[in-house]
Formats: C-alpha cells, structure tokens, sequence
C-alpha cells in the first residue's frame, strides 16, 4: 500500500507516519508550509524531520513542501476567524488527496489525537474529513500526549519536534471547536477553493525522493 502523510513540524504526525510506514511500502509525505505565518525554522524542522523517517522505513520515501501562507491569507480575509483551523485542515487534505490521486496512493494520514485541540474534537474531526473522500487513517486517535510524546523520544522524533520555531499566528483567539458542517461550507463559498488547491500543488517542492 501506499500513504500519503501530513506532516507538520511538531511531534503527534511524525509519530502516526512512523506507525502507519509499517504497514505501507511506500510513504508521501506532505508538509504546509505556511509562510508568512510561521519562519524559516518550521520548514527546516520537517526537512530534518524528513530525514530522520527515512532511517525508520523500509519502503521508499518522498517528500513534499506545499505553499500555504497564501491560502491562509486569503482565508483570513475573507472568511470568520474562528473556523480557520478547520479551514485550513480541510485545505491540507485536499492537497494530500491531489498528490494521492496523481501518485496512485490508498489512503491520507493525519497525526490527530481525540480531543487534544480545538480542530481534534470529533465533531470537528467530521467536518474537516468530509472535504475528501479518500480514507482518513489517524492511528494517535486514542492516544494522550504522553502515550505520543513516548513514542516519539523512543523513534527519535521528539528531539527534532521541540527545536524552537515560531507557532502559527493565523491561529484564531477563539476557534470553534463545534463546527457545523453547513457553515464551513457556506465559508468556503467566499474562496475559491479549487484554484487556491491547484496553485498550491503546481507550486509544490519536491524535498526529497529516495
């Protein structure tokens, strides 16, 4: 089989990639880079990130750098701040769809934990996964931050997580964290979806390929 993971720069997806790798013979990984929300140092934690999964799995590797500051832009402009997250994770996976479907892959993986975050509710979990329709595979569903951050320093991830980079400042306040899905909708009725997905993945960077 083959995945294709979102993967940011912190420690829950790299740990749901590295379970899921053993199950798979080959690994996309997807990573939003969300400049100018974020610095420099976020992309250069998923490349070494990158590197450091690719001495944890067997199958072969490759890496994907997709630009998604001016999604985020657009988005904050024009649609209520508080379903940004949602937003912006619906738009993550229509990317990781659209480099599936060109790839021949099985299924998406996120790094999601029940409850963790505001976007992590299950009622936000639902809304944000009806923007595909490939399979939604999220291994950390159950687990607490310590059963990952566990398993993380034991694959040696954690260490890679924790290096200091600036935290996304399109973070909403207040973000909803029981969204409806008639409302998300009706949010993105004020972008235009498909060509904010196609810019991205037409300008998306090959990192890594091995």
């Amino acid at each position: 089989m083959k995945f294709v993971a979102l993967v940011s720069s912190g420690i829950d997806s790299p740990v749901a990639t590295y379970m899921l790798a053993r199950k798979g013979d080959d690994i996309i990984l997807v990573h939003a880079d969300n400049t100018p929300y974020t610095d420099n140092r976020d992309r250069e934690k998923f490349t070494r990130i990158t590197h450091h999964l690719k001495k944890l799995v067997s199958g072969s590797l490759q890496a994907y750098i997709v630009p998604h500051g001016q999604t985020l832009a657009v988005m904050k402009k024009n649609c209520k701040a508080k379903f940004t997250c949602i937003l912006c994770k619906r738009m993550l996976l229509r990317y990781a769809e659209k480099i599936a479907k060109r790839e021949h892959a099985d299924a998406l993986i996120m790094g999601d934990s029940l409850g963790q975050v505001a976007s992590q509710t299950l009622h936000n979990i639902h809304v944000v996964e009806q923007a595909v329709q490939m399979p939604v595979l999220r291994p950390l569903i159950g687990f607490d931050k310590e059963d990952i951050t566990r398993i993380a320093k034991k694959i040696g991830t954690y260490e890679l997580s924790i290096l200091p980079a600036q935290g996304c400042t399109a973070v909403p306040k207040k973000p909803s964290t029981q969204a409806r899905l008639d409302d998300v909708i009706t949010e993105e009725t004020k972008i235009n979806v498909a060509d904010l997905v196609e810019q991205a993945i037409k300008n998306a960077e090959l990192l890594f390929s091995e």
